[in-house]
């Protein structure tokens, strides 16, 4: 069976729906992958398994298939986030994290993997586990330019506006004596951005 069409219940009040997230359709691409999967009932995310053998030098990452595709209700999204065990053993993350799975994606899911450790390469099976799958709600607002925002007390402050360490108050203090030093940091920070680009073979598509 397939249908496009969301599963919806009567919000608690004022009448309005929200989409019930009762099932979510799948395609296996790769039989010999398991289906999604809980460990535990209640446990929020589903694991995602590896379709290939993959290896992963220290530092560098890999797009790796997952074998499943799916079709979201409308109003939901898919989000695909990193195995904690894996992560903290081993130093297997997701570059970017959460992956965004949209509801009108019907491809293969994906998982663009990176390596963390410093020394040690990490060595994917094909079926193990790699990342897990949440489901969750999504707004879908209109946006709507205007000429002015409405004022609060945070205003346009922006990254460490909020303290709480010290190396930001004292960035703080540095910046507002030498209006240089913010350039010169922003400069650095791009140029060891575009020093990052070098992409290993294995994970092109």
């Amino acid at each position: 069976m397939t249908s496009d069409a969301p599963l919806i219940e009567p919000a608690a009040a004022g009448g309005a729906t929200s989409p019930r997230i009762d099932a979510v359709e799948f395609r296996r691409l790769d039989d010999g992958i398991p289906a999604p999967h809980r460990a535990h009932p209640e446990d929020a995310g589903v694991d995602l398994c590896s379709t290939s053998d993959v290896t992963i030098a220290p530092g560098e990452r890999a797009v790796v298939g997952t074998g499943i595709a799916i079709a979201l209700p409308i109003g939901t999204v898919g989000l695909v986030h990193p195995r904690s065990g894996l992560a903290a053993r081993a130093g297997l993350s997701i570059v970017n994290t959460p992956g965004t799975i949209d509801a009108g994606y019907r491809g293969e899911i994906k998982v663009c993997l990176i390596n963390h450790d410093p020394r040690s390469p990490i060595e994917i099976a094909r079926g193990d586990r790699i990342a897990q799958l949440l489901v969750q709600r999504v707004e879908l607002p209109m946006f709507v330019e205007v000429d002015e925002l409405s004022d609060t007390s945070r205003g346009d402050g922006g990254y460490g506006s909020s303290g709480g360490h010290a190396l930001l108050t004292a960035s703080d203090d540095s910046t507002a004596s030498d209006p240089s030093t913010s350039r010169a940091a922003g400069e650095a920070a791009t140029a060891g951005e575009a020093g990052t680009g070098h992409e290993p073979d294995h994970a092109r598509p």
